[in-house]
């Protein structure tokens, strides 16, 4: 798989690399991107099987909030069945290995996960990437991590974890210091499972009766703002070594075809900070939004629906001169230098973290000239060729 791939290698100064969910885990973990979650139910396998999903390569089959109690049972068999029948598809070669999208399966609670997990076979585990544990507290985090290192043991195939930080305990300020330093504390001990840390923004503003409209962001709702600031200032720390999700964008993408060459030409984040009209509502709504997650260092999105993906992947791409700092930055040994468009001071020690982070997203993503050059990534090659 690789990202932001249905448009021309002439997008990229650099383009991004090809990864798989047998990439190394510290590349991996930023490859996840645009996440699309769907409901268990939902078959979605001869998609995969016939590359109709080309823009996805990061999904959740989800047991938990998607569905009703009584339909638990329906969304495991078909689970089981989509993923037989995928594994079956790369046994016989007639889909690549490369090509298997990172699947995650969204438990329910950790009774559902012990019993579904009993179900795996080394087959279904060689097609899944993981698991994501909703309702991830200090006093079930370990039940979870624990069984999911017994999988990786038992399966002996890389099975990751991905916990959402979204309950009271860290929504609401009393409790939240104490909560996160214990979560912090647990989650260390099984670093090397642990694929991303995802937040639960829909969760925090349930707490306090609040929804961002669409022409607003999750950071204008102040108490939810409060949460994922915590959040960051204990998993975004360099020295932890983690990646975080940004929360779900939660509006469908007004679906047309919208003329993107119109638009080619605008200076995207100057009008994203002004609120100058770029598409339409939805679209310039997820991409203020994807912009402040960059801004804070979160990394990749959920996403709902597959037509928000897209925009999610292309705005994790790098700017050549970002590119060319983090280089700078990370060739050179210490003390303080002028960047290469002698615009920047480049202090090699501070610096060398965000360095860090911006060649891996480069590797992810590709490296684009400057910000203009999102507006071409929107705007995929079979569209253009088709006009």
């Amino acid at each position: 798989m690789q990202h932001n791939s249905m448009n021309s290698p002439d997008a990229f100064a650099r383009a991004p690399r090809k990864f798989s969910r047998f990439s190394p885990p510290e590349f991996l973990r930023y490859c996840l991107g645009g996440t699309l979650y769907m409901p268990s139910t939902r078959s979605v396998v001869d998609k995969i099987v016939g590359r109709e999903f080309s823009d996805v390569m990061s999904m959740v089959m989800d047991f938990e909030d998607a569905l009703r109690a009584e339909d638990l049972g329906a969304g495991e068999a078909s689970v089981i069945t989509q993923l037989t029948h995928l594994a079956q598809k790369v046994e016989d070669g007639t889909l690549a290995e490369d090509d298997v999208p990172l699947i995650f399966l969204r438990v329910r609670n950790m009774d559902q996960f012990a019993s579904f997990a009993a179900r795996l076979t080394p087959g279904i585990a060689h097609v899944l990437t993981g698991f994501i544990f909703p309702k991830f507290y200090s006093n079930n985090a370990r039940q979870y991590l624990d069984l999911l290192a017994e999988l990786n043991e038992k399966l002996d195939t890389p099975l990751y974890g991905m916990p959402i930080l979204e309950g009271r305990a860290i929504a609401f300020r009393e409790t939240r210091n104490a909560e996160l330093t214990a979560l912090l504390g647990i989650l260390r001990d099984y670093h090397a499972h642990i694929l991303n840390i995802r937040v639960g923004g829909t969760d925090f503003s349930s707490f306090f009766g609040v929804r961002r409209g669409i022409g607003s962001s999750i950071y204008d709702i102040l108490p939810v703002r409060d949460a994922l600031a915590d959040i960051l200032n204990f998993f975004g720390r360099a020295e932890e070594d983690y990646v975080v999700s940004a929360p779900v964008w939660e509006y469908f993408l007004a679906y047309k075809r919208d003329d993107l060459e119109k638009v080619m030409q605008i200076d995207l984040h100057r009008s994203l900070r002004t609120n100058t009209p770029i598409l339409n509502d939805a679209i310039d709504g997820l991409l203020r939004e994807v912009a402040l997650d960059k801004a804070n260092g979160f990394i990749g999105k959920t996403v709902i629906h597959p037509s928000h993906l897209r925009y999610v992947n292309a705005m994790q791409a790098v700017t050549r001169e970002e590119y060319e700092d983090a280089s700078q930055i990370l060739g050179t040994s210490g003390g303080v230098i002028k960047s290469a468009r002698a615009n920047k001071m480049n202090e090699i020690n501070p610096h060398r973290s965000w360095a860090k982070r911006i060649s891996c997203l480069a590797d992810a993503y590709g490296v684009v000239e400057d910000e203009r050059q999102y507006l071409a990534l929107f705007h995929p090659r079979e569209v253009r060729a088709a006009e």
